[in-house]
């Protein structure tokens, strides 16, 4: 039998340009989930340059690396400054469901009641403003 040589898969190889990278990045978000995301990010950052992304980001390499790194969970500001590094912005969009699922146009969105909060006092008012 010969032996097959096979050499490593590595995403990064092949993170060239924006659309590429945005596609990636999508992908990952339609799983809805944070470790694949954060996965893909750090591909991304390898694609790009880890240097250039943890300057842009206002991180040093190794914290970079830790925040990268497997089980990570990092804060969402980190996560929206390496975005903005890499250049990518997230967007919004509703989700696709079943037909049978979606209300009517005419149908008015349901949504949770308002907390009414009570009245404060304006601290530091003296005695000659009351009156």
């Amino acid at each position: 039998m010969r032996k097959v040589n096979v050499s490593r898969f590595d995403v990064s190889d092949y993170l060239r340009d924006d659309e590429s990278i945005a596609a990636y990045l999508n992908a990952a978000l339609e799983e809805g989930d944070a470790d694949l995301l954060m996965a893909a990010i750090s591909d991304i950052a390898k694609a790009v340059g880890v240097a250039h992304v943890a300057d842009a980001a206002g991180l040093g390499r190794e914290s970079l690396y830790k925040t990268l790194a497997a089980g990570s969970k990092p804060r969402m500001d980190t996560v929206f400054k390496l975005l903005d590094a890499l250049n990518i912005r997230l967007i919004a969009s509703p989700q696709q469901t079943d037909s049978t699922d979606v209300k009517s146009s005419d149908e008015p969105l349901k949504r949770a009641p308002r907390k009414r909060r009570s009245a404060e006092p304006i601290i530091g008012a003296s005695q000659s403003d009351k009156a």
